[in-house]
């Protein structure tokens, strides 16, 4: 896959130029499906819905992009991410707003709605994930960095902590997503 055309899509895509969705979604919709298909193979009265779920990751990701929500968003392996993640995501949305769907009244409605936490399988996937993540960094003060981002800390909380001007730790934030880059793709 040419890089350089999917760096092109997704700059008119920032810049609201709709006609490059076609392009990307010609080239992204089935593995986006297949994705779906996985994450939701658990729920059988959801078959069928991959497709739902991955065009609506897509327009999420296109109007995202419009909006600037994706600054980092330029290069097929940032956007191929990006897509797993909202996909993944939906997945798990839809698959919440069925199982609440079948309470029959108000208060198993909000029992299960505050009551759900991930399943142990997915808490375990997510941990071996975040713990391989961290283990390719090198430096504590990257993993410090990266678990305060994972946390959901802003960039200028972070430089508080580390007594720094927020654009070292954008920096940090860039080396971070360059190392696990480099790591993915060997």
């Amino acid at each position: 896959m040419n890089d350089d055309s999917v760096s092109k899509w997704l700059e008119q895509i920032k810049e609201g130029e709709r006609k490059s969705v076609a392009s990307l979604l010609e080239r992204y919709f089935q593995r986006l499906a297949a994705l779906a298909d996985a994450r939701l193979r658990n729920s059988p009265h959801l078959k069928g819905y991959e497709e739902d779920v991955a065009l609506s990751a897509f327009k999420s990701l296109c109007i995202g992009a419009e909006q600037g929500r994706y600054p980092d968003l330029a290069d097929r392996d940032s956007l191929w991410r990006l897509l797993c993640v909202i996909t993944v995501r939906k997945s798990i949305d839809l698959q919440r707003k069925m199982k609440l769907s079948a309470y029959a009244n108000d208060d198993e409605l909000i029992e299960a709605f505050f009551s759900r936490e991930p399943s142990p399988a997915e808490t375990v996937e997510m941990s071996e994930e975040v713990n391989r993540l961290l283990g390719v960094l090198n430096d504590a003060e990257l993993r410090q960095v990266a678990l305060w981002k994972v946390a959901g800390w802003t960039n200028d909380e972070i430089a508080l902590k580390l007594n720094c001007v927020t654009r070292s730790v954008e920096r940090k934030l860039q080396r971070i997503r360059s190392i696990w880059r480099s790591e993915d793709a060997s």
